[in-house]
């Protein structure tokens, strides 16, 4: 499992990893059942404090997503899945709505957003593959 944390795009670095753990059970790379690394060694991969893993570990705990397997470690839970898909499909429908409004404000109009949707849907069909599937 591979994360990464980028000091210096304002977000802090537990809500990083927190957005990162969902997006990879939300697209199946981390599914129900699967270990999660140690905060130990998540916290040397990232090269950040362990406290700051434990507080990610700790929300994602308080939201049910993971959980913590005596003696084994941590894991995602069954629930987590639909949760996971679902919160980011609102991140996303809040991203969409970020760009239409810069489009909006940029002066362009519904139907010259809907074009350069259109197109840019066609440039991506068939090349993003599913959801827990490696690229081709």
């Amino acid at each position: 499992m591979f994360f990464h944390i980028d000091p210096s795009n304002g977000q802090p670095i537990y809500a990083q990893v927190v957005q990162q753990v969902k997006f990879a059970i939300a697209e199946q790379t981390l599914r129900p059942g699967q270990l999660l690394p140690s905060v130990r060694q998540l916290s040397h991969q990232l090269a950040c404090n362990p406290n700051t893993i434990a507080r990610a570990f700790q929300e994602l705990q308080a939201e049910e997503l993971i959980e913590t397997l005596r003696g084994r470690g941590v894991a995602v839970t069954t629930t987590a899945p639909a949760a996971c898909r679902k919160q980011r499909r609102s991140f996303i429908a809040e991203s969409i709505r970020d760009v239409l409004a810069d489009a909006m404000r940029a002066g362009m109009d519904a139907d010259e957003i809907q074009k350069v949707v259109d197109t840019q849907l066609r440039q991506l069909a068939g090349k993003i593959p599913p959801a827990g599937l490696p690229p081709d």
